[in-house]
Parts: structure tokens; C-alpha cells; sequence
């Protein structure tokens, strides 16, 4: 079976389990981004191991564990939690003799919070209407959108790229993509959530469709950049071959993570 065949089997069944488990929102979503997140950190934390650095994978993926459940449970706030987690890692790498402090611990700290902390967000936004509320459900919709956005964002950009890109948007980065994939990309980033606006977004107003479009569509599409900056300096071409015929969970979650935290602001602060 060739590859392209196995991306369409995998996708014919993931992303109906994947809207499905966005819709109900509760422990199902929570189980869904504990997954996402734990799984993208481990690959991450294994970039760093073709460098040099020190990974401390269980460490690192119960930290970011934490950052989710948080957001979903509120055990304290973010701030504590950040400075608790700071706190015990640091005392850990002072009792450990091999590799780099500064590298080490840099590492870390940056796939604890650009993970678990970029996931966490994605929790904030499911539940961004209290679960006892009439509109709970309205959540499941915003996720659901984003998602639909971020997949067409890609596929124009995508298709749009191979067809007519001629001139290279990060040829250091990632050397296929190119401007006008880039902006294909973008402007059915924003359609997209226009369309959502008329089919399931009702509730929202139109400065938050816009904007929500606008910022996924932007920073969905630099996620990814972020993330290829990150393979090419570890050597590595997929995050993981963990989804057949996908690559790695952060591969296929990187613009979502990315964007997560401009959507809940946009959101919260233009309602």
C-alpha cells in the first residue's frame, strides 16, 4: 500500500474521532489533548537528544501533563504552577553531574511550556463555557472550526504552493513552501471561518471570526515554520513515524499548539 493511500485510511479515521472527542468536550477532550500533548513533547524532548542535550522525558511530559490537567481541573494558577515546576526541575539538575545546566535545562523549559503550556490553551477553549452551562457545547464548535481552518489553511497552502509557488517564503527553514501557498493559505484560513460563522459560529461575533481567521492563518502557517526550524536542526525530517503515512503528533499538531494561545485571547478579549 502506497503512502498516499495510507494518509487517507489514517485521516478517514482520525478525524472523525477527533471532532467527535472535541464535541463532547469533558474528559474525552481532556484525554484527547493529554495525549497530544505528552506524545508532542517526547518527540520534541528526542529532537533535542540528536544534539547533544540531556532529554528527561518523563520529567518533562508529567510536567507538561500538568499544565493540561490544570487548565481543565484548576488545581492553582498558571503562575504557581510555572514557578513550582521552575522550582523542582532546577533542584533535580543540581543534583545531576552529567551534561549542560544552561542547554539542559533550556531544553526543558522550552518543551514544557511550549507544549504543555500552548495545549493547555486548547483546554481553555473547549471550556471556555462552563460545563453546568446551557451553551456548553458551544466550545466543541470553536474546536471543531479551528480545526477545520487549520486543515484547510494547510491544504490550500499546500496545493496552491505546488501549483503555481515560485517564490520561496523560508528557503533556509522549510525550501518548499512558498508565498503564494502561504497566502492561499491565508485567505481560505479567514473563508473558512467566515463559512463557520453561517453553519455553527452563530454565537460569535464578527470581530472574533475575523480575527480568529486571520490569526490562524498567520500563525497556524509559522508554527509550522517553527517546528521545521526545529527538525532541520536536530536532522530529522518527520518529529516521529508514529501516525503512519503522517509522521509524528507534533507534525500534525504543531499549527493547532501554535495558535492555540492567540485564539483563546482573541476570544476572551474581543467578545
Amino acid at each position: 500500500m502506497n503512502n498516499t493511500a495510507v494518509r487517507v485510511i489514517v485521516a478517514v479515521i482520525a478525524i472523525p474521532l477527533i471532532l467527535i472527542l472535541s464535541y463532547l468536550g469533558k474528559i474525552p477532550f481532556l484525554a484527547l489533548i493529554s495525549g497530544i500533548g505528552v506524545l508532542a513533547f517526547i518527540e520534541f524532548a528526542k529532537f533535542s537528544e540528536n544534539k547533544g542535550v540531556l532529554p528527561k522525558y518523563v520529567l518533562g511530559a508529567v510536567s507538561a501533563e500538568l499544565l493540561i490537567l490544570n487548565a481543565y481541573y484548576k488545581f492553582t494558577t498558571t503562575g504557581i504552577l510555572f514557578g513550582l515546576i521552575i522550582l523542582f526541575t532546577v533542584l533535580l539538575k543540581l543534583f545531576e553531574s552529567r551534561g549542560s545546566a544552561l542547554q539542559d535545562l533550556g531544553n526543558l523549559f522550552l518543551g514544557i511550556f511550549y507544549i504543555g503550556l500552548f495545549s493547555s490553551f486548547l483546554i481553555k477553549i473547549r471550556e471556555i463555557y462552563p460545563q453546568n452551562d446551557f451553551n456548553y457545547e458551544y466550545g466543541g464548535y470553536i474546536i471543531i472550526s479551528i480545526l477545520a481552518t487549520i486543515w484547510i489553511c494547510d491544504s490550500a497552502a499546500f496545493f496552491v504552493g505546488s501549483a503555481i509557488g515560485k517564490h520561496r517564503l523560508y528557503e533556509r527553514i522549510s525550501p518548499k513552501k512558498s508565498w503564494e501557498g502561504a497566502i492561499a493559505g491565508f485567505v481560505f484560513a479567514v473563508i473558512t471561518m467566515v463559512a463557520a460563522k453561517f453553519i455553527i459560529l452563530d454565537f460569535l461575533n464578527w470581530t472574533q471570526i475575523i480575527s480568529v481567521g486571520i490569526a490562524i492563518g498567520i500563525f497556524g502557517q509559522i508554527g509550522d515554520l517553527v517546528e521545521s526550524m526545529f527538525k532541520r536542526d536536530a536532522g530529522v525530517k518527520d518529529s516521529s513515524n508514529l501516525i503512519p503515512g503522517h509522521g509524528g503528533v507534533f507534525d500534525r499538531f504543531d499549527s493547532l499548539l501554535f495558535s492555540a494561545p492567540i485564539v483563546y485571547i482573541i476570544l476572551i478579549y474581543a467578545a
